[in-house]
């Protein structure tokens, strides 16, 4: 009997496209101009720092918007949110972090009025019913927790490097600076790492309105 290990090979990698579900990572239609994110992203760090979450480590964010006059809704955990964990062996499942009223986080602020980043909020606020927008640090040679959110993340990756990769489920997949959209399923469980030498910025809002099929 002869064996086509051409034929076996096909059927395995077919196979193995199934069970990667690339489709949690949706492209919208949508671009931006990069060197203007860049821009943008340096004006703004000139005169403000990374808010740490309450202390948690390799975390990093600077809110884009917040409850209409409240500087007090960005800051410490509210710069993170609710999440669920499995933090141990057993695998339960726990709860991390606080509620965010996500719908709340309407008004842009206005220290960042005069970037590139009030144009990107009124364009992605003309298309997505949105929550908390804000820039996200991941450091060098470091990763999230395993973790899933409440609803889908728009990310717009602003600085980059072969070595950042967002995993969902049992599919990573990097997206490149080159000013495009991504929807991300964070409903599921997932985890974003940085394997370069370099910062991993991100803009990611919360989107209140999109479904996954």
């Amino acid at each position: 009997m002869t064996v086509n290990f051409k034929n076996i090979i096909n059927f395995n990698l077919k196979k193995e496209e199934k069970v990667l579900n690339f489709s949690d990572f949706q492209k919208q239609s949508l671009k931006f101009d990069i060197v203007k994110l860049q821009e943008a992203y340096m004006q703004i760090i000139q005169t403000k720092k990374f808010d740490d979450g309450g202390g948690v480590s390799h975390f990093g964010a600077i809110c884009l918007t917040r409850k209409p006059g409240d500087p007090n809704s960005i800051k410490g955990h509210r710069a993170r949110g609710i999440y669920w964990t499995k933090p141990n062996k057993s695998g339960k499942e726990v709860t991390r972090d606080v509620n965010i009223e996500e719908a709340e986080y309407s008004e842009f602020i206005p220290d960042y009025e005069n970037t590139y980043f009030k144009e990107v909020f009124d364009t992605l606020s003309s298309k997505y019913k949105l929550g908390r927008i804000r820039i996200l640090l991941k450091e060098p040679r470091s990763t999230l927790s395993w973790h899933r959110d409440p609803e889908p993340r728009l990310h717009i990756p602003i600085i980059t490097n072969p070595g950042c990769l967002m995993v969902i489920d049992n599919v990573a997949k990097h997206m490149p600076a080159d000013g495009s959209v991504w929807i991300t399923n964070n409903t599921k469980y997932h985890n974003a790492f940085n394997g370069g030498e370099e910062n991993r910025i991100h803009l990611v809002a919360c989107v209140l309105d999109y479904k996954f099929n």
